[in-house]
């Protein structure tokens, strides 16, 4: 496995994977799958800043803009909504990324408050999408797709 955090430089050369899913107010679920992929040949792309600077004004563009190119550049998009927060840009992502062909993983947790929405709209745009309600069974999909 390569890593990548943002807001550091990928090197796009593998499979690559994108950690979608909430980020603030939430659990650090990315390190979850990270360590569940680590013997895998993907390169994992994780916009979760072990320190954002949260009073520097230039880090929201500096950070978006990570996130715009990471998630055109991977491979696949992995997604997951935590149960503490509705996570509104994680939805925007994946409704635009439903509309395409790439990889998409989908994992909701059990008590995310839009799980019906979620399911719904995901399955009339992507039918070919399974979604899975927990973080280890997102991680086993991902590594029986490689």
């Amino acid at each position: 496995m390569i890593y990548t955090e943002a807001p550091n430089e990928g090197n796009f050369q593998k499979k690559s994977l994108f950690l979608a899913g909430g980020i603030t107010g939430c659990p650090d679920w990315q390190s979850q799958v990270v360590t569940g992929l680590k013997d895998t040949d993907l390169e994992l792309f994780n916009p979760r800043r072990e320190n954002f600077p949260i009073h520097n004004p230039d880090a929201a563009l500096e950070q978006i803009s990570w996130e715009y190119r990471y998630l055109r550049n991977a491979h696949a998009i992995l997604f997951w909504f935590p149960s503490e927060t509705l996570c509104p840009i994680v939805l925007y992502e994946l409704g635009a990324w439903s509309k395409t062909d790439k990889p998409l993983f989908v994992g909701i947790d059990l008590k995310y408050q839009r799980r019906r929405d979620v399911e719904i709209q995901t399955k009339l745009a992507r039918p070919d999408v399974n979604i899975v309600y927990s973080l280890e069974d997102l991680i086993e999909k991902v590594k029986c797709s490689e």
